[in-house]
């Protein structure tokens, strides 16, 4: 197994250490920077280092030529993994917005559809470039979870705890936006593509 793989695993394997960790009671009570306890503190900590380890996987496999179906395959599994894991505990424990629960859901569908046809363009060898919403996508949703589960880093001390939560609302509401922007984007892509290769055969 190539190192790029063993990093997507560990990626993977880090997931439910961080759930585990938010019920730890004792780390629960323990309150440290940005008004997070210490469970909090670990989660957002962990959430970044494996997010990183995404772009350390693809860099490594693409310098040692170790590039593999299986990496191909398990990649975006362990993205969406981490990525949902982390908006539904947002969902659930980090904002007062109901409705979030609707626009996370959202984001979650928009990553299995776009799965869908990502496996079903394989299947008929067709090849759909990436887009620059979905970079846009993945960057503005990164960045937006990180702020949420670290509070803003603290921004409230200095333009106070509603305008700090409003800036965080944006950003996650941006992605969102992103994320069905780049949903549709690839689905006309594929549809395009689909409606072409029929008229040439």
């Amino acid at each position: 197994m190539t190192i790029s793989n063993k990093i997507t695993i560990s990626r993977m394997i880090i997931i439910p250490v961080m759930i585990i960790i938010l019920f730890i009671e004792p780390l629960t009570k323990i309150e440290t920077i940005f008004n997070l306890n210490l469970a909090e503190l670990i989660f957002g900590i962990f959430f970044v280092l494996a997010a990183l380890t995404d772009i350390l996987d693809g860099q490594l496999a693409r310098r040692r030529n170790e590039v593999t179906d299986f990496g191909k395959f398990l990649d975006p599994i362990a993205d969406k993994l981490l990525t949902t894991t982390a908006l539904l505990y947002i969902a659930a424990s980090r904002t007062e917005h109901t409705w979030w629960w609707v626009l996370i859901l959202l984001i979650i569908s928009r990553e299995f559809i776009v799965s869908a046809i990502r496996m079903t363009a394989a299947k008929n060898d067709i090849v759909i470039a990436a887009s620059i919403y979905g970079k846009l996508k993945t960057t503005i949703t990164m960045i937006a979870i990180v702020a949420i589960l670290f509070n803003n880093f603290g921004l409230y001390y200095l333009i106070g705890e509603d305008a700090a939560t409003i800036v965080t609302d944006i950003l996650f509401y941006v992605s969102v936006l992103a994320t069905v922007l780049s949903g549709l984007d690839y689905a006309f892509k594929y549809a395009k593509t689909i409606k072409a290769k029929n008229k040439e055969e």
